[in-house]
């Protein structure tokens, strides 16, 4: 189906959301990291999906009917983090900071810090303000936060089959959201990271952090930034492998979701017992010598009380 029918399809149903015809696609990939494997068959129903990330300036207009405040903007509670020093139990979020030191071995504790006072209205911490940005997509969400957006909205959350159905556009088994070269012809297609993570970005394609909306082209399906800018919640629960492909064509997974909170945590932190969701889409900070996850298929663990100066979301609307 091409864009101009998705928008006929849509049009006085969803507005600002994109229709997306059901099918069967190829999900994963053996060809990047373990996580993504192996790549298996997946069916999934028609939805709408919105059309683009979920801006500041959508997120301020929620906060403001509603009075909603963010986990970011809470102090945490003793109890959900035992052994953490009373000092670091302020509100704030994890901001991305580029190194200014020698890096010391790849413990991401050097270029994230865990800034008192950031949070969705402060991205950079309590100096900064989204008031030039807010056309930008909102960061520093925690799951609860992007499920009560979507609640608020009448809309879902997506699966993690029905996010990268939509995010290939309709190119399955495609390396990128837009083919199989990163880069065609020279051309950024998405907001990401050039050079070498985390210390030199060569902004080539102009953003040091994120963009706005629609600075880059939409996939075939008519959808902006589902690659790059922002990472994206989905409702899934973390593994650490897809399943293996069905045997016989009559029992392909449709819609399938994974519903297992308990072996989703991270067993380096079992004590916390903080389940983990997958993330997709990768985001700004994705470059070639380090997560290159600016691609479909490619996914990413974030526990569910965690917020980072790269992470946002979109909505979805089942029939």
């Amino acid at each position: 189906m091409q864009i101009s029918e998705l928008r006929v399809e849509q049009e006085g149903l969803q507005p600002g959301m994109v229709w997306i015809g059901g099918g069967t696609f190829m999900m994963g990939s053996n060809d990047h990291y373990p996580e993504e494997a192996p790549a298996h068959p997946v069916k999934v129903d028609g939805f709408w999906m919105d059309e683009v990330p979920v801006t500041n300036r959508d997120f301020l207009a929620f906060v403001n009917a509603t009075g909603y405040v963010t986990f970011a903007e809470k102090r945490p509670e003793a109890h959900n983090y035992p052994g953490a020093p009373q000092q670091n139990l302020r509100a704030g979020s994890l901001v991305f900071t580029p190194p200014t030191k020698p890096l010391q071995g790849r413990d991401i504790a050097q270029w994230w810090i865990f800034t008192h006072g950031a949070n969705w209205r402060r991205p950079l911490g309590r100096k900064s303000s989204i008031g030039t940005i807010l056309d930008h997509p909102v960061v520093h969400i925690a799951f609860c936060d992007a499920e009560a957006y979507a609640a608020w909205a009448g809309k879902e959350l997506p699966t993690e089959a029905e996010w990268e159905f939509a995010g290939r556009g309709g190119l399955d088994q495609a390396e990128f959201a837009w083919g199989d070269e990163l880069t065609p012809g020279g051309k950024h297609m998405a907001n990401t990271w050039q050079g070498g993570f985390p210390t030199q970005n060569l902004l080539e394609d102009g953003y040091d952090r994120t963009s706005p909306i629609r600075s880059y082209p939409p996939n075939g399906y008519g959808l902006y930034d589902m690659i790059g800018n922002t990472w994206e919640w989905t409702t899934d629960f973390w593994t650490t492998r897809h399943p293996e492909a069905a045997a016989k064509p009559c029992c392909i997974p449709f819609n399938p979701r994974n519903l297992d909170a308990d072996a989703s945590i991270n067993p380096a932190q079992a004590e916390l017992a903080i389940p983990r969701k997958v993330l997709k889409g990768g985001s700004h900070l994705c470059a070639p010598n380090y997560c290159r996850r600016y691609r479909p298929a490619a996914r990413h663990a974030q526990e569910t009380d965690t917020s980072t100066s790269h992470v946002g979301f979109r909505c979805v609307v089942r029939k």
